[in-house]
């Protein structure tokens, strides 16, 4: 099945990198697509919204995912081995609606920094035929960086709107920090769109792509080219050379540009010589806005995560250059700072792996979100950070949901084939939290011994979700 996959070219990636969506149709013989929606309809009147059991309630959809062309686009640009995450949900556009403001989706209620090397995707598949007139999903492209724009409302907003439209079976495929929103549906026909979400399980090493051109390519009019050319140089497995696209007279103190493009542009434009100077910065960011970072917003409507700031960004982007300073951060001063290194380190990964003891240090820090960014960021560093694997287990029993749940999410990424990690994470199969239990699942199917599959068996049985059963047919 690999060797029919459909990946995409350089032109489709740089769409998607710049852009921040590409679409692919998932064509079939045959009706599968009206089937889909004929059986969304029975549900929908039945039963009301299934949300995440749309899938096993449909069974169907997951042809559309397993689909030649998408899953070439998402290993193109999740790598191999992506996983599908077990959030989804079914957005009906009815007839008449005055569709939604603009806004991001959060990580699932995680609270994770929007770090601009794309981990996460979101996939909109369209069982029907959409036109401008159905309120398909709108996107402002190449706004997926951006945490602000002119306005929230629709009416009020002036940036350039585009609506994913296409014919029954498209998917679009689009950065998980899209701004984007339901249109207004002006015509007599309901709209579905099922929204589904993935994530990257391992770091870039090669090009998953079809690749023919090794350098980035710029593109006219694209705002960012510096940020676009990172983005590009990291999905091939390289770290990008500062040397050629540092403009050789950046300061750290043009992230405080009034611009957000501004902004965006000299957090890829700083040298190594800047390193001190965005230390402090960050420092003195975390402390000053933690509540207006942690607060809900139309960016972040669960709450943000006290390093979403520009410096960490910047930090993360310079790698080696930075990783002394950020050590330092890591171990001293307040808690927002160290969380805000530790979130540096976190979206630095690979190229971190010199902070693996230190981060496995901050699992048992006081402040919760040190500890949140730390677990996430030896996930990041993958499998050079294996060594910590007994201490994320210990992590999954944190009192802290988001803890524990990048802790076992973490530890899917490395999991060795050690059966004394499997009491700890078969324990988390039964977390409070829906998500920490799929990640535990993950985590066991990971480290894939005899008896992590006994105890994943053991924990599924009993709540094996059958297709077929419903309000109308329950036993």
């Amino acid at each position: 099945m690999e060797a029919e996959m459909h990946l995409l070219s350089d032109a489709e990636m740089q769409q998607f990198i710049a852009q921040g969506y590409v679409q692919v149709q998932a064509d079939f013989p045959g009706d599968l697509h009206a089937e889909v929606c004929r059986q969304i309809d029975a549900v929908l009147e039945a039963e009301g919204n299934p949300g995440n059991n749309i899938a096993p309630r449909i069974p169907a959809i997951a042809q559309v995912f397993a689909h030649p062309a998408v899953r070439g686009a998402l290993t193109s640009i999740l790598g191999a081995g992506y996983l599908m995450h077990p959030h989804r949900y079914c957005h009906l556009n009815s007839p008449g609606s005055d569709g939604q403001t603009w806004h991001k989706d959060d990580y699932i209620f995680d609270q994770n920094i929007r770090y601009h090397r794309c981990r996460w995707v979101m996939a909109f598949y369209y069982p029907q035929d959409v036109t401008p007139d159905m309120g398909p999903t709108g996107v402002m492209p190449g706004r997926q960086w951006y945490n602000g724009i002119s306005s929230t409302d629709p009416e009020q907003a002036t940036e350039n709107e585009l609506g994913l439209c296409g014919p029954a079976g498209t998917v679009s495929i689009v950065n998980f920090d899209s701004w984007h929103r339901a249109t207004a549906n002006r015509s007599d026909k309901r709209r579905y769109m099922l929204k589904y979400q993935f994530t990257r399980m391992a770091e870039p090493e090669v090009p998953t792509w079809n690749n023919k051109v090794p350098h980035w390519q710029p593109l006219d009019g694209d705002p960012h080219p510096e940020l676009s050319r990172h983005v590009w140089d990291w999905l091939c497995g390289r770290l990008c050379d500062r040397s050629a696209v540092s403009n050789g007279d950046a300061r750290w103190e043009d992230l405080g540009a009034d611009s957000e493009t501004d902004r965006l542009q000299a957090i890829y434009s700083l040298g190594g010589d800047q390193v001190a100077g965005l230390i402090e910065d960050m420092r003195s960011q975390a402390q000053a806005q933690v509540e207006t970072n942690l607060a809900h917003s139309p960016t972040n409507p669960q709450g943000g995560n006290p390093g979403e700031l520009g410096p960490v960004h910047a930090l993360a982007a310079l790698g080696a250059d930075a990783l002394d300073g950020l050590l330092d951060a890591a171990q001293q001063g307040s808690w927002p700072g160290r969380a805000a290194a530790m979130g540096a380190l976190a979206t630095m990964g690979k190229a971190a792996d010199a902070a693996v003891p230190v981060l496995q240090a901050a699992l048992s820090d006081d402040a919760m979100w040190v500890r949140r960014n730390a677990a996430e960021a030896l996930g990041t560093i993958g499998p050079a950070a294996a060594s910590t694997a007994p201490a994320l287990a210990r992590a999954i029993g944190d009192e802290e949901e988001l803890v524990r749940r990048n802790a076992v999410f973490s530890l899917s990424k490395m999991a060795p084939p050690d059966d004394e990690l499997v009491p700890s994470v078969a324990r988390a199969l039964a977390d409070p939290n829906r998500y920490t239990r799929y990640y535990a699942s993950t985590a066991l199917r990971k480290i894939g011994t005899a008896q992590a599959r006994r105890a994943l068996v053991e924990a599924l049985e009993p709540a094996r979700w059958c297709a077929i059963t419903s309000s109308s047919t329950n036993y």
